[in-house]
């Protein structure tokens, strides 16, 4: 079980949770990028996007893990620009994977990934309950 940590005073944030605690067996899940099982890369930021959530959930299916059970997520991106115009469209992928499920996210520009072409990786920390 996966509770939400959010202070009393301050206003809900959008997308994301500002801290969560639960108990059971954890799941590191290292970086994933866009590409897909034959390490194709391609896409559009959001399709990027959807394809690196999508291998994370392949991971964490490997343990019996479902969306809801990660706590943690890092985003590294290539452009804070191409994020944020892309904005819209990350949402409707997230939410096609992932529900409204919005577990504690840190999202962070970078210069460059080491595969060239990636525009964002991500990584996760799961907590599939006892």
């Amino acid at each position: 079980m996966t509770e939400i940590l959010q202070p009393p005073n301050w206003p809900r944030p959008k997308g994301f949770s500002n801290g969560t605690a639960a108990r059971g067996k954890l799941v590191f899940i290292a970086g994933q990028i866009g590409w897909d099982e034959e390490c194709r890369l391609r896409g559009t930021f959001s399709e990027q996007v959807g394809q690196a959530l999508q291998n994370i959930l392949t991971v964490l299916a490997a343990s019996n893990g479902r969306p809801e059970h990660i706590v943690r997520m890092t985003w590294y991106v290539t452009s804070k620009r191409e994020y944020l115009d892309s904005y819209k469209s990350i949402g409707e992928v997230y939410r096609g994977l992932m529900g409204r499920h919005y577990p504690a996210m840190t999202a962070v520009e970078v210069g460059a990934l080491m595969e060239d072409g990636a525009k964002v990786e991500i990584e996760a920390t799961a907590v599939i309950p006892d």
